[in-house]
């Protein structure tokens, strides 16, 4: 699929002397997906430092004087992508994966979670058992396509992992009361629950594209597997990522991720648009 995306952030820092920001909004090649074009827009990013962080990111600093008020970001980009069932392998500018057993605030596991997980059937079994309890337990309506049962699959090195159906509804007590809308509470649940079974777990930041061409800015998590590498959950719709996907950077929780990250911040949250164009 060919995604075309225009993301466009608008937001205010009271006309400072100076700013710096940090930016994590470059989409990098991967087995998923195919750069054809990307760009970012803003004040001062002509002279930006552009670095790989620890976590293989490719991230800029932006650094303004008296910058105007207030700053538009617009990213825009070509991408061609790739449904491999959510493996994404292993990639050359990741770190070790042990870095991401590590536990943040963001990622406290919940016990009901991994209460009675078993892993007889496997790691993958296991993850998406997982990945079904974190969707059940928000009790948020999940859409026609993650109830059905899927059965797409990718093999890599002779080995597969597929996706199915949800599990009964008895498998696991509703353990969380307020849910919210919000794809970060899926993914850091699922991260913290991993990681409390010694399973690396990373969070992911990207866009998401529906069938009706709207988008969004969305979240979800990637857990290590010793065969196939990292594989994608995105416990908010109980899937793995396919081609409306579009991959930007990944981190130990949403507090390492955010797409901008300013000196001094701002007092609220840029507003922020997306558009894509999706060609079949």
């Amino acid at each position: 699929m060919k995604i075309t995306l225009t993301h466009t952030l608008s937001f205010s820092l009271a006309t400072p002397p100076r700013a710096l920001q940090h930016v994590l909004l470059t989409a990098l090649g991967t087995p998923q997906q195919k750069i054809e074009r990307w760009s970012i827009a803003m004040p001062g990013f002509a002279e930006a430092v552009t670095f790989r962080d620890a976590f293989g990111n490719r991230a800029q600093l932006v650094s303004q004087v008296k910058p105007e008020d207030p700053i538009v970001v617009t990213v825009s980009g070509v991408v061609e992508t790739t449904d491999k069932a959510g493996v994404l392998g292993r990639l050359d500018y990741d770190p070790m994966p042990a870095i991401f057993r590590r536990p943040t605030a963001l990622t406290k596991p919940a016990p009901e979670l991994v209460q009675g997980l078993s892993n007889d059937g496997g790691r993958i079994a296991m993850l998406h058992e997982l990945m079904d309890r974190v969707n059940r337990a928000f009790s948020l309506p999940a859409p026609a396509e993650a109830t059905e049962s899927q059965s797409q699959s990718q093999s890599q090195d002779g080995q597969s992992q597929s996706q199915g159906g949800r599990l009964p509804e008895d498998t696991v007590e509703p353990a969380i009361t307020a849910a919210k809308e919000n794809p970060a509470d899926f993914a850091h649940a699922l991260i913290g629950a991993a990681r409390a079974l010694d399973i690396p777990a990373r969070y992911v930041t990207g866009y998401l594209a529906g069938d009706d061409s709207a988008a969004s800015f969305h979240a979800w998590a990637e857990c290590w597997d010793e065969r196939l590498g990292w594989i994608g959950f995105d416990a908010m719709f109980n899937l793995c990522p396919a081609d409306t996907y579009i991959r930007l950077a990944a981190g130990l929780d949403a507090m390492g991720t955010m797409p901008l990250r300013c000196v001094p911040a701002w007092p609220e949250m840029p507003a922020e648009t997306v558009e894509m164009v999706i060609t079949r």
